[in-house]
């Protein structure tokens, strides 16, 4: 149950819109990785959450431990909000999977459907494009671009 303990903290952090504490889940040393961002270092993983958290009014974060193996836990975590670019509304579920070193999170891997997260956010684009490696490809370039911007901005 020692994993759970952080991953529940971080959980709750984003729920509770914390980035500072959710930062503080990570090892120094973390990576990230999902289908929209693709893999990220500690410093970038961090500022995504927390431009996340400042672009969304409406987030909602609910999570559960699947599985405690102490260095490996898994998780299931739904995050239902509204696409800014679009005004849609979303309900993304992501397959956690998050190994631990010195009691914090050293990789955190967050699996979903691209394809169903697309349709939910971009409409009929998301729907007939949204399976497709150019599309990822063209939104895994913007929510970069915008990372890029917001770290940049943040200080």
């Amino acid at each position: 149950m020692a994993g759970a303990v952080v991953v529940n903290r971080f959980y709750e952090a984003f729920a509770h819109r914390d980035a500072a504490t959710m930062a503080a889940c990570y090892h120094p040393e973390a990576t990230f990785e999902d289908p929209a961002f693709g893999p990220l270092d500690r410093d970038n993983a961090c500022a995504m959450w927390a431009m996340l958290l400042s672009r969304s009014n409406d987030l909602a974060i609910t999570h559960e431990v699947l599985r405690d193996a102490g260095e490996v836990v898994v998780a299931q975590w739904v995050a239902r909000y509204t696409f800014t670019r679009t005004g849609r509304p979303v309900v993304n579920r992501i397959d956690a999977t998050l190994t631990l070193e010195d009691g914090l999170i050293r990789a955190h891997r967050d699996r979903f459907s691209f394809w169903a997260w697309s349709r939910q956010a971009f409409g009929l684009p998301g729907l007939l494009l949204g399976w497709t490696p150019w599309f990822q490809a063209k939104v895994r370039a913007e929510v970069l671009r915008a990372l890029k911007a917001y770290r940049a901005t943040s200080g």
